[in-house]
């Protein structure tokens, strides 16, 4: 009887020495248990994670976080890490970052921009006149241009153009009939009257001129043919 209450609180004592001998080994808050030994930690809030854990013979190794890169190492452990940067509105990621390296960032070019949505590139601004719509707003290196619809004044301007346009045209093809009435008027006037065809003004003055001279030849010869008469008498 006695021998069964030895063999009952023999495992109890053993149960009772481990869990103490366990809570003897207390680790620091910075450090975790692996088996009999206390490990260095790999912080989440650090922007680290763990790569390998410890060993009896080395220490855990520690990597950056998706998203952050390496700021101080220790043999091949990180001990310190920082996110990558961001770019900001009006510029583009011109060198992506990695575990070793921070993300560098460009500015945008002329004509293009980033609104931070899409950063891996700058897009050109949108050409309103190729849309056939009219410029708001000009684009900057963080926003596009601003288009919208022509407004009232330009279709104003536009259809006053045009109603000039066709007046103007309107009173071109007046002028254009009158004359050619005028002409045709004047071409059935000389055919009515075939000796005023083709007559200037210099050829009737000629015509003139003959007639005062065949008058003055006839006036003298009259009077030649007097003088004659009165010598003979």
């Amino acid at each position: 009887m006695v021998l069964r209450k030895h063999l009952t609180v023999a495992p109890l004592l053993i149960l009772v020495l481990s869990v103490f001998r366990g809570h003897t080994l207390t680790c620091h808050p910075t450090e975790y248990l692996n088996g009999d030994q206390c490990c260095p930690t790999c912080s989440a809030g650090s922007g680290l994670k763990m790569k390998t854990p410890c060993t009896a013979t080395s220490d855990t190794v520690c990597e950056p976080l998706e998203g952050f890169y390496c700021l101080y190492t220790i043999e091949d452990s990180c001990v310190e890490a920082q996110k990558h940067s961001s770019c900001q509105p009006g510029q583009y990621i011109s060198q992506k970052g990695t575990a070793l390296r921070d993300t560098e960032c460009s500015d945008c070019r002329d004509g293009t921009f980033s609104d931070g949505t899409l950063l891996t590139s700058c897009q050109p601004h949108t050409q309103c006149q190729s849309l056939d719509l009219q410029l708001i707003k000009p684009g900057t290196a963080s926003t596009d241009a601003e288009c919208g619809e022509q407004s009232s004044g330009n279709v104003s301007r536009g259809v006053v153009g045009g109603l000039v346009l066709g007046v103007g045209l309107a009173i071109a093809l007046v002028l254009v009939w009158r004359l050619k009435k005028k002409k045709d008027t004047e071409r059935k006037t000389n055919a009515d009257n075939p000796q005023q065809k083709n007559k200037n003004p210099q050829e009737e003055e000629s015509e003139q001129l003959q007639e005062v001279s065949g008058i003055n030849k006839h006036r003298d010869s009259s009077s030649d043919t007097a003088e004659e008469k009165f010598q003979v008498q």
